[in-house]
């Protein structure tokens, strides 16, 4: 990993110990030879020894120790964009609850990697089952078929190269991730990252479309295409990876019902806890950090989780269709776009929800 994510992880960690934040371990998304410096983010999990006592203090922490962080340098606004995506317990992990597609693409930051790499050797082996088709084919349905738009990387808190950093974004935002999904989907293993999808998987006619774009690792590839130039070839990668991926109808059978109802409600759980630190956050950014493109792209996350929520409540026990309706119900509806003022209110409504919330958010998780 570059020193510049080793001395920005550093100093992350530190905030959050300054803030009362102590979680057991820290990782990000992706292994590290796929954080290209300066234009990757880190993209951040927390793994907690056990629940809070109050999940609105932890997110106070988690907030005051993010907006800390980025206001020591101005590059920061990118290196750090948002703060952590998910927070899970180490019980969660230990009983196999979190998505292995999920945790197959860590790296520590902070923590045991022993124990790490023992969560991480139970998800590659784990059997292939549909949740896992249908994690990599969303990947791709959020990109594919002219869903992705180079104008929607935004540049607010790019200082330095921004043509350097929409090819990346084409490279890394496009292309390696669905190259990445379509191997794991095509090979059926759950991969850890996106270079290595592009380098160890390139089928048929796509090893120019894969040498092309795995080039994009360096800071400084070469040729230094024009974006919207790349952006032609990167469609003409990923048609070409689509084409060696089996269709929806040949996907395994579903896991068990209880386990996959137990997954379900984990990843919603891990999602929520630290939603309210990404609001306030966004909400409060250090001087000269622009956030309003972040504020935005909450309303298709809020989206997602209304459904989930939704089946949680129908399908689980009494006492957990109250918590999944409780929660959902401090949720804007879905498609509300998100601005300021819904995050205040929002903001409000999960205060004012107090108990309801902190139930589902620490509640039993449903047997397996």
């Amino acid at each position: 990993m570059s020193g510049l994510y080793e001395s920005t992880a550093g100093l992350y960690v530190d905030e959050l110990g300054r803030a009362g934040a102590h979680p057991l371990m820290v990782t990000h998304k992706w292994e590290r030879p796929d954080l290209i410096a300066p234009h990757s983010d880190l993209d951040l999990r927390l793994i907690l020894d056990a629940a809070p006592a109050s999940w609105e203090e932890f997110n106070g922490s988690l907030a005051t120790a993010h907006t800390a962080a980025v206001a020591v340098d101005s590059a920061h606004g990118r290196l750090l964009e948002h703060p952590p995506g998910f927070a899970f317990t180490a019980q969660e992990l230990d009983e196999g609850l979190v998505q292995g597609a999920e945790v197959t693409t860590w790296s520590l930051l902070h923590g045991q990697q022993e124990r790490l790499g023992t969560w991480a050797k139970a998800a590659e082996v784990e059997p292939w089952t549909a949740s896992d088709s249908r994690f990599y084919r969303a990947l791709l349905r959020a990109r594919v078929g002219g869903r992705y738009r180079l104008s929607q990387d935004a540049t607010d808190n790019v200082h330095w190269d921004v043509i350097g950093y929409l090819r990346h974004c084409v490279a890394w935002h496009y292309v390696a991730p669905c190259w990445f999904a379509a191997a794991c989907l095509a090979t059926r293993s759950r991969l850890p990252g996106k270079l290595v999808a592009l380098t160890a998987w390139r089928p048929g006619s796509t090893v120019g479309h894969a040498e092309r774009f795995a080039a994009h690792a360096e800071s400084d590839p070469q040729p230094r295409e024009d974006p919207r130039q790349l952006l032609r070839h990167a469609h003409a990668a990923v048609d070409a990876a689509m084409r060696h991926i089996c269709p929806p109808d040949a996907d395994p059978p579903e896991e068990d019902p209880r386990v996959g109802r137990a997954r379900a409600w984990t990843m919603a759980v891990g999602m929520l806890r630290v939603k309210p630190a990404r609001w306030w956050y966004y909400l409060n950014p250090p001087p000269g950090v622009a956030t309003g493109y972040l504020i935005a792209r909450e309303a298709k996350e809020l989206s997602t989780a209304a459904p989930v929520l939704a089946r949680l409540a129908e399908q689980g026990t009494a006492a957990e269709g109250r918590m999944a309706g409780a929660m959902a119900a401090v949720l804007p509806p879905p498609g509300t776009p998100t601005t300021t003022q819904v995050l205040r209110e929002l903001l409000d409504r999960w205060r004012a929800a107090g108990s309801a919330v902190e139930d589902f958010l620490t509640g039993p998780t449903p047997e397996n």
